[in-house]
């Protein structure tokens, strides 16, 4: 590090177990850009003073993640379209004026979705969760053309108001809220699932937002985007059920590449930064499992 060092960050609380500073420094080394990334831990009544110190200290740019992703808006001085559509902001951008924000967690599912071969042009879909990646999610799959997409929350309300939200951003009505527990209500097979709430991350491995095996039947393809452990016990059903099931570490690294991007615009991450980074986040997840 030097003088020259570019400087850049991930804000959340909390921030000690986040993979980003990995991920970064690792595409650092291999694209060869002189940079540091570091977490800050940041308090929610302390966001305003910590983007504005971000910005005055000339930190370069600002991965976001939770509780700040949406608070986090007010603060900057131009937000990207689709993150303006989302109402979710995960990476800062600097600017002459204050920092950009982009949403590039709907990059990431996207460049993971179709590096499996799946396709959505057209598809019956299911969205798992209400909450900030299922908005993703859903976004995503609305504009990659989905004849039907399905929206099962726990709370039936919160999934009324996502499935109300995309029909509105859409002009159609593809978006079809039910509760978890009416699951069986929905018609047919063949369908892609995203999984996008906590249920079954480590160390709460034995759960399944959903437990009955006939669901799964309708299931023909599923994203989790939970990435430890490696194979969810949704994954599981799925698999059980003769589905193909994926888990969401591809969607970590490749939002981790488009923020990368952003922030270094004449630069492209290969392929074998991204078997790195790969590689060294499932070391570090399977030292934590044998150190648990």
């Amino acid at each position: 590090m030097d003088g020259r060092t570019k400087v850049y960050g991930i804000i959340a609380n909390p921030v000690e177990h986040s993979m980003s500073p990995v991920l970064h420094n690792l595409y650092g080394e291999q694209t060869g850009v002189d940079l540091v990334y570091v977490p800050f831990k940041v308090k929610e009544q302390e966001l305003k003073r910590a983007v504005e110190g971000a910005f005055a200290l000339n930190v370069q740019g600002m991965s976001v993640t939770v509780p700040h992703k949406q608070a986090v808006m007010q603060y900057l001085a131009k937000i990207d379209t689709a993150a303006a559509d989302i109402g979710a902001v995960n990476t800062l951008v600097r600017t002459e004026c204050g920092y950009k924000g982009y949403n590039t967690d709907v990059t990431g599912l996207l460049r993971a979705v179709r590096e499996e071969g799946i396709v959505m042009q057209g598809r019956k879909c299911i969205v798992l969760g209400a909450g900030g990646a299922a908005r993703a999610a859903s976004y995503m799959l609305a504009k990659e053309g989905a004849e039907e997409i399905w929206i099962l929350n726990r709370s039936p309300e919160r999934a009324r108001a996502l499935a109300g939200w995309l029909n509105g951003l859409t002009g159609q009505d593809t978006a079809k809220p039910l509760a978890l527990s009416d699951c069986a209500g929905i018609p047919g097979n063949g369908y892609f699932a995203i999984q996008s709430t906590s249920v079954g991350m480590h160390p709460e491995t034995g759960n399944a937002p959903i437990e009955a095996p006939a669901f799964y039947e309708k299931i023909s393809e599923a994203y989790d985007c939970i990435y430890t452990p490696a194979e969810t016990k949704f994954m599981k059903l799925v698999k059980a059920a003769g589905g193909r099931a994926f888990n969401g570490l591809n969607m970590l690294l490749y939002q981790g590449v488009a923020a990368f991007e952003l922030w270094n615009p004449d630069i492209r991450v290969e392929a074998a930064a991204v078997k790195a980074a790969r590689r060294r986040i499932q070391q570090l997840l399977s030292q934590e499992k044998q150190q648990a």
